[in-house]
C-alpha cells in the first residue's frame, strides 16, 4: 500500500535526520556494534573480465576449472569450462597463446603478488576442446534471415558465430584462400599451430547456415549492390591489410622498403622461405617482434643473390630449401622509439626476441634511408629521440646509429585496403562506427574490427558479438538500445539456478509486504555486474596467502639453435597445473565458498544453504532475525560479494 511521504501521521515512527545517533557515550560503546544493516550478496564484474575486449566471464570459467562452480550431470568440467569461455570468444586456444592480456593487466592479484595466468589457463581449454573434439551447439532456429559478412578473419568468424547463435544465417566472403585473416597472415605458425586454428574455425562452420566463399573480393567480384540485393544486412570486417610507410624522403621509390604485413603474409602462404643477409625492422609492438624472429628463422642462403623484395611483392616464390644452403641472417635489428618497458609488444615476446639473437635499440627515430646509385637501401639512419606531444622528437646532441640494411620494413601501424569499396572509406582509409557498430549514414550496414580500428584479435571478436546483436535487432525492426555501463558476458545466477533446477517457483501471490518466505522470488541477492567493477579495496587482502603464478613451459631457442626453429613456443598447462592456477583466482564479485561468513559470524546468523540448494552465488543464507548488522561477514569476505545493505 502506498503513503504519501509528506504524511506525519503514521502509525510508525518516521525515520528523520539525527535519529540514527546515539544519544550518549553509553550507547554508542554498547550499541555501536550492531546496525539496521543486514548482508546482501552483491554479484559485481571482476577488473579481469572489465579489462577484456572480448567481455569472457574469465571468473566463471576459472572458477569452473578450479571446481567451485560446478557442470551440470554428464558434462566433464573441461567440456563446461568450454562452453563458458566461448559464450564470448570462440577461439580459446588461439587467445589463449597470442593474446596480450589486458586481463592480467587489470587483476586484483596483482595486489597480493602476481595476476592469475588467465592466458594459460585459456589455453589449456583450448588444448582440451582440440583434444576432446568439441564441437558448438547449432544456436537457435534459423529464422529465414542471412547476413553478408566481409572478412574471414577474428571479426568475421566471430560475427558469424554470434549471429548463427541467434538463428541468423551467413556467408563469409574472403579474398584469400583460407578463412582465419590475420591469425592465419599475420601470425607465425610457432604460436598459433595452424591445425588448432583450423580446428576452431572449423567448429564455427559446422554449427550450419554459415556458407563460405574464399578467393572471392567485394568491389571485384562481387558488387556492394548485389549484396544488398542478397542479403538482408551486411557486415564489414575487412581487417587492415595495408602496412603504413615509415614518414621518410624516398621511401615510396625504395624497392627494398616493405611492410611488415606484406612480409608476414608471403612467410605464412609459405611463399617466403629465407631473407635478405640484414634486416632492420621498424616498430615496437607485437608484429614487429614476429618480422624479427621470423627472420631469425628463416636465415638467409649461403649464396643469396635475388632481391628479397621480390618473394615479399609475390614476383617469385621460394620452393623446397636445402636446409644446409641456409645460414642466419648477418644482423637482425629491431628500432622502437619507446623504452624497453614501454614498448607495446608483450614483455615475453620480446624477452624471447633478444634470447634468440635479434639486436633491439630503444629510444630512437628513423630519420633517413641511406641508399645506393641503383636506389636500393643500403642503411637505415635513426638518432636518439624523446616522446614530446604525442610525436616523436630529437634529442638533440643526441647518439646517432647507421645500421646497415639489405632489407628494411615497416611496422608501425596499418590501415585498410579499401578499393572497390572506397564509399564506405573514411579519410583515415578505415570504415566509420556508431556505438551499435551501424555504419552510420548505411542502413542494413555494420562494421567491426580493426577496419574500425586496428587494434588487438580480441577487440575485434568483442566488436563482432555487440554488432551480431545490432543486427538482430536490426533485422527484428526494434530500436538499438542502450549498451550497459559494463558492457560483458556476464554471469547469471537466475541462468545458473535454472540449469541446477533450483529456478524460482511462479509468481502467483498477489500482492505481498516481504518476500523472505516465498518461493518466486531470489532473496538478499543484488546484481551490480551490468554497472560496477569491483576494485581490490572491497576485498579482504588478508585471506590470500602468497602463491607464485605457474609459469607455461616455453621452447624458445637461443640464437645459435633458432634457425629453422619452427616446433610452437608455448607448451600448455596439465590437468594438475590448470587447476592449482586457476585456484589462485580470487573469484571478485562471486562466493568462492571460503566459508569465512559462516566461521565468523558471532551470532550464527550466516548459514550454508542446503546442498540441495545449493549452486553458484546461493552458497550462503542469513537468518534476519538472528543477525545484529554486525558487518564482520562483509569484512571478511575475500571477493567482496557481501554488502551490508538490507534493513
Amino acid at each position: 500500500m502506498a503513503t504519501s511521504r509528506d504524511d506525519k501521521n503514521l502509525t510508525f515512527r518516521k525515520f528523520e535526520d539525527g535519529d540514527h545517533e546515539w544519544d550518549n557515550w553509553a550507547n554508542q560503546i554498547f550499541e555501536g556494534d550492531h546496525s539496521n544493516k543486514c548482508p546482501t550478496y552483491v554479484h559485481r564484474t571482476p577488473p579481469c573480465q572489465g579489462s577484456c575486449p572480448s567481455g569472457e566471464d574469465i571468473r566463471g570459467w576459472l572458477d569452473i576449472v578450479r571446481g567451485i562452480e560446478r557442470p551440470p550431470e554428464g558434462v566433464s568440467m573441461q567440456e563446461y569450462a568450454f562452453r563458458r569461455s566461448t559464450d564470448a570468444n570462440p577461439f580459446p586456444g588461439m587467445m589463449g597463446r597470442v593474446c596480450p592480456a589486458p586481463c592480467q593487466d587489470g587483476c586484483n592479484r596483482n595486489d597480493v603478488e602476481d595476476f592469475v595466468g588467465i592466458n594459460a589457463v585459456e589455453q589449456y581449454i583450448g588444448d582440451e576442446a582440440f583434444k576432446s573434439g568439441f564441437k558448438f551447439e547449432a544456436g537457435a532456429e534459423l529464422n529465414g534471415k542471412k547476413v553478408a559478412i566481409v572478412g574471414g578473419g577474428p571479426a568475421g568468424m566471430s560475427g558469424a558465430y554470434h549471429l548463427r547463435r541467434r538463428g541468423i544465417a551467413s556467408t563469409i566472403f574472403d579474398d584469400h584462400s583460407e578463412l582465419g585473416g590475420m591469425m592465419r597472415y599475420g601470425i607465425p605458425g610457432y604460436r598459433i599451430p595452424r591445425d588448432e586454428l583450423d580446428r576452431e574455425i572449423e567448429r564455427i562452420v559446422e554449427m550450419g547456415g554459415v556458407e563460405v566463399r574464399t578467393n572471392t573480393r567485394i568491389g571485384r567480384e562481387l558488387s556492394v549492390e548485389q549484396l544488398e540485393k542478397d542479403y538482408d544486412a551486411v557486415l564489414w570486417t575487412l581487417g587492415c591489410w595495408v602496412g603504413r610507410d615509415l614518414p621518410l624522403e624516398g621511401w615510396d621509390e625504395t624497392p627494398n622498403c616493405i611492410s611488415a604485413v606484406k612480409f608476414l603474409e608471403q612467410f605464412n602462404k609459405g611463399e617466403m622461405k629465407y631473407t635478405a643477409n640484414k634486416i632492420v625492422c621498424v616498430g615496437g609492438g607485437d608484429t614487429s617482434i614476429d618480422v624479427v624472429s621470423v627472420s631469425r628463422r628463416i636465415g638467409t642462403l649461403k649464396d643469396y643473390k635475388e632481391n628479397p623484395e621480390d618473394v615479399i611483392n609475390g614476383k617469385i616464390s621460394h620452393g623446397d630449401i636445402d636446409l644446409a644452403a641456409k645460414v642466419p641472417c648477418a644482423s637482425v635489428t629491431l628500432t622502437a622509439l619507446f623504452a624497453r618497458d614501454q614498448m607495446t609488444a608483450a614483455e615475453h615476446e620480446v624477452n624471447d626476441a633478444l634470447k634468440e639473437g635479434v639486436n633491439i635499440i630503444n629510444e630512437v627515430m628513423p630519420v633517413e634511408i641511406i641508399r645506393n646509385e641503383a636506389g636500393r637501401a643500403t642503411a637505415l639512419k635513426v638518432v636518439e629521440s624523446h616522446w614530446v606531444n604525442n610525436a616523436p622528437v630529437a634529442v638533440e646532441g643526441g647518439k646517432e646509429y647507421v645500421i646497415e640494411a639489405d632489407l628494411i620494413v615497416s611496422a608501425i601501424g596499418q590501415g585498410g585496403d579499401m578499393a572497390g569499396v572506397e564509399d564506405y572509406a573514411n579519410e583515415r582509409n578505415l570504415m566509420d562506427s556508431d556505438k551499435f557498430y551501424q555504419v552510420p549514414g548505411k542502413p542494413g550496414h555494420f562494421v567491426a574490427g580493426d577496419i574500425v580500428r586496428p587494434h588487438l584479435l580480441t577487440t575485434a571478436i568483442g566488436q563482432a558479438s555487440i554488432a551480431a546483436e545490432s543486427i538482430d535487432r536490426y533485422l527484428r525492426n526494434q530500436e538499438q538500445m542502450n549498451r550497459p555501463k559494463v558492457d560483458k558476458h556476464h554471469f547469471s545466477l537466475l541462468g545458473k539456478m535454472k540449469e541446477a533446477g533450483l529456478e524460482p517457483e511462479p509468481y502467483s501471490a498477489g500482492e505481498v509486504r516481504g518476500t523472505d518466505d516465498m518461493g518466486f522470488a531470489i532473496h538478499n541477492y543484488e546484481d551490480r555486474s551490468k554497472n560496477e567493477v569491483i576494485s581490490s579495496d572491497k576485498l579482504f587482502l588478508g585471506h590470500f596467502k602468497f602463491t607464485p603464478r605457474i609459469l607455461r613451459e616455453e621452447d624458445v631457442p637461443d640464437a645459435d639453435h633458432v634457425l629453422n626453429h619452427f616446433a610452437e613456443r608455448t607448451i600448455g598447462y596439465t590437468d594438475a597445473m590448470a587447476i592449482d592456477e586457476a585456484k589462485r583466482c580470487m573469484s571478485c564479485g562471486m562466493c568462492f565458498e571460503c566459508d569465512n561468513c559462516v566461521i565468523y559470524c558471532p551470532m550464527d546468523a550466516v548459514f550454508r544453504v542446503k546442498k540441495d540448494q545449493q549452486t553458484t552465488g546461493r552458497y550462503v543464507d542469513t537468518d534476519y532475525n538472528k543477525c545484529i548488522g554486525c558487518h564482520i561477514c562483509s569484512d571478511v569476505c575475500p571477493t567482496g560479494y557481501i554488502d551490508m545493505a538490507l534493513g
